[in-house]
């Protein structure tokens, strides 16, 4: 019978792309390449400030990886090798869209990768300083309509896992790399706009 078997994980709150072996053969060529380090991934982060990487405007993020207190992930002398490739896609007053690609596979990786380097997501209520965003926020002299609470325009982490590219697998008939994109979803591009 048909069994789909997931690959690879993200985030809970995280929309986006994600592998699934439609065969068991398929989930080990998957799982190789994913050791391998040829399965590549890339997100689309908003996060607080101006990352301000000078002229190639990109950034690797090598801080290792390890447990914290109460399912949180840490920086740690003691954690693992982690490394995350950071370019910045565009600069708006006071925020950053990035794409991330995390090179190793931790937990919460890019999450405490740049909160860690002083960038947390916008919306993060584990890492970063909000559980919401909302228009007054960075909106002068919006007001909401009265008697009515503000709606957020985002609740949730703004992380989208935006691609995966698959490498060829051995005993397919495909000889090329696959990229997988996943759109942004409406909440995300709302709040870019």
């Amino acid at each position: 019978p048909f069994r789909p078997r997931l690959v690879h994980r993200i985030d809970k709150d995280t929309p986006g792309a994600v592998l699934v072996a439609k065969s068991l053969e398929a989930e080990r060529a998957l799982r190789m390449a994913f050791e391998a380090g040829t399965v590549g991934k890339r997100y689309l982060a908003l996060v607080e400030g101006d990352l301000g990487l000078g002229p190639d405007r990109s950034m690797t993020l090598e801080d290792p990886i390890g447990p914290g207190r109460s399912g949180r992930m840490r920086v740690a002398a003691d954690g693992k090798p982690s490394r995350t490739d950071v370019e910045v896609a565009e600069v708006f007053d006071g925020y950053t869209l990035a794409r991330c690609s995390p090179r190793t596979g931790r937990t919460h990786q890019i999450r405490v990768h740049m909160a860690h380097a002083g960038f947390p997501l916008v919306v993060d209520p584990l890492y970063g300083r909000r559980d919401a965003l909302r228009l007054s926020e960075f909106k002068s002299g919006y007001r909401a309509k009265r008697g009515m609470p503000e709606k957020p325009l985002i609740d949730r982490l703004t992380l989208h896992a935006h691609e995966v590219d698959v490498p060829p697998l051995p005993g397919s008939d495909r000889d090329t790399a696959l990229t997988v994109t996943a759109p942004v979803p409406r909440d995300f591009e709302r709040v870019l706009k």
